[in-house]
């Protein structure tokens, strides 16, 4: 005879999803501030050389794509928005 656990939550499966669901959401927040920040220099009409362009999809600092996000909209060229001033 069958027993139906699917009402039983484990708090530990539970803490786990939930981990998951986070570290999913730290990373498409990444993969979007990146996105934001090579859209806004591409429709800016600046180059983006392959180095800046790998630097900038490999971060997982928010807090330093936000940075460079906002120094996009100024910055005359794609390696100034890398500048720690």
């Amino acid at each position: 005879m069958a027993v139906d656990l699917s009402f039983y939550k484990s708090y530990l499966v539970e803490e786990i999803r939930d981990e998951a669901r986070a570290e999913a959401r730290a990373e498409a927040l990444v993969a979007a501030l990146a996105e934001n920040v090579l859209t806004v220099l591409e429709e800016r009409g600046i180059d983006v050389s392959e180095d800046a362009r790998e630097r900038i999809t490999g971060c997982t600092d928010p807090e330093a794509l936000s940075r460079w996000l906002r120094r996009a909209v100024t910055a005359p060229v794609a390696e100034e928005i890398f500048d720690d001033q």
